[in-house]
């Protein structure tokens, strides 16, 4: 027994093959757009503005961005070298051995299904408080809360994580149609907030504009730090795009315009909405689950306030969508491998998709999804993503190594320096997430190990070769 043999990557292409090559970069661009333009946008502004940076909430999402897309390009130029489904897992097995492989995929499970559990939750929070009670309609409170919340169970979550699952049984053709009209709304919507809500600026909101109560270590900009690592949840679609590359026409051009493409615009999105909500609303206000919405109510646009909800519910729809797409794609790669049982790692014959993966992950999220409040979910996403990001960025200096491996297509640049810088920002983020965060996903690592050796190097197919 070896737990850092490497898979080749032969075995993982023929292995893939089945699945359908249908995306371009123009497909990959809408999917990142859809993952990282949802709850990120509709939700975390607000909290992370009240809660650790006041205006400066902005910079934070600039600073998460900017990284983001260093570490995007150590993913593009993993998905030319290895066009295959799994993404980190995957690149980890061939670079690092099966043991950093999965301990990648371990993560990266509780990333995704934590993230279409928590989108589906602030969903389920639009979609009930502002189009079915604008409707007269009010579910009891039984049906809208977790047992945590003092209610059965959230019953708008689980329908919606339902209704995507039976999208995605039908494959990434109509997925990938839903998903570009949706992302088209979203942004006209978020681009028309940010230029009315321009005129209703008061810029002594701005003052101070990073608050004294948010200074703390290190070099007095902990609070930034802070907001930056929590906001990571909104930039976990790079991982999805990766995840997407055996199913991408040509990756080794089109995986890194999906990225960058992604990474530009969704970082001027961001800082622009940001930096109008906490002009129009002072960041004291602004610890809501719907700050848009709420910033409309406060100078009487109510029009407009239905239009911001009709954009958060499609920006979140399409979110959720990438993000079930890449968690079940992750869950077949690990079941292809014999890490998790094999019929996970089955394809339908007749729409080429996953099915069985899609069905574990369509119980799982939904059972998260109705039973745990979103603030529980969203801790526990980011430092998944940040361990991926820490392993991929490091990962592209053993990469370079390896002379069985062609890459003819995108290449880091910068090398080594950029693959360091990135890997080592990934790191500080870790440090500067909450110590409950790291707890917690320290005994779902722990979980992860006992797991690996209880069952998944006894059927590994690596293993057995």
């Amino acid at each position: 027994m070896d737990i850092f043999k490497k898979e080749s990557v032969a075995n993982f292409m023929q292995a893939d093959s089945r699945l359908a090559k249908t995306l371009t970069a123009k497909d990959l661009v809408a999917l990142g757009i859809g993952a990282v333009i949802g709850t990120g946008i509709f939700i975390l502004p607000g909290h992370e503005a009240a809660s650790h940076a006041g205006p400066a909430v902005a910079i934070a999402f600039l600073i998460a961005a900017l990284v983001s897309g260093l570490v995007g390009m150590a993913y593009a130029e993993f998905s030319s070298a290895m066009p295959i489904a799994g993404s980190a897992y995957s690149f980890g097995s061939v670079i690092y051995g099966e043991f950093i492989g999965w301990i990648l995929g371990w993560s990266l499970i509780l990333e995704y299904f934590l993230a279409v559990s928590a989108e589906a939750t602030g969903f389920a929070a639009y979609f009930n408080n502002n189009i079915l009670a604008g409707l007269g309609i009010n579910l009891p409170k039984a049906l809208q809360a977790s047992p945590m919340e003092g209610g059965l169970i959230n019953l708008t979550a689980v329908i919606v994580v339902l209704v995507i699952a039976a999208i995605l049984m039908v494959g990434t053709e109509l997925s990938k149609r839903v998903e570009n009209f949706a992302v088209i709304v979203k942004v006209a919507i978020i681009i028309l907030f940010i230029g009315v809500g321009f005129f209703y600026v008061k810029t002594s909101n701005y003052v101070p504009f990073y608050p004294k109560e948010f200074h703390s270590v290190p070099f007095g900009m902990g609070g930034i730090f802070t907001a930056a690592a929590t906001v990571f949840f909104a930039f976990i679609g790079f991982d999805a795009l990766a995840s997407n590359s055996a199913e991408t026409i040509n990756p080794g051009k089109n995986v890194i315009k999906g990225i960058l493409g992604t990474v530009i615009i969704a970082v001027v999105l961001y800082v622009a909405f940001s930096f109008v909500l906490t002009g129009i609303v002072n960041y004291k206000d602004l610890n809501v689950d719907d700050p848009a919405a709420y910033a409309l109510q406060l100078i009487h646009l109510t029009a407009w306030n239905k239009l911001i909800t009709i954009g958060a519910l499609f920006g979140i729809f399409t979110a959720m969508v990438t993000m079930f797409i890449g968690g079940s794609r992750l869950v077949y790669a690990l079941g292809r491998d014999g890490l998790l049982p094999k019929k996970l790692g089955n394809v339908s014959q007749k729409h080429a998709v996953p099915t069985n993966a899609i069905i574990i992950a369509t119980v799982v999220q939904a059972i998260f999804a109705g039973l745990v409040p979103l603030t529980q979910l969203a801790s526990l996403i980011n430092a998944g993503t940040l361990i991926a990001f820490t392993f991929i960025s490091f990962g592209i200096i053993k990469l370079r190594q390896r002379k069985d491996i062609k890459n003819t297509g995108f290449k880091m640049p910068w090398y080594p320096f950029l693959p360091i810088i990135a890997g080592l920002c990934s790191i500080f983020f870790i440090v500067m997430l909450p110590n409950i965060t790291k707890i917690s996903v320290g005994i779902w690592l722990v979980i992860g190990v006992i797991f690996y050796f209880v069952y998944s190097v006894h059927h590994s197919k690596l293993q057995k070769q």
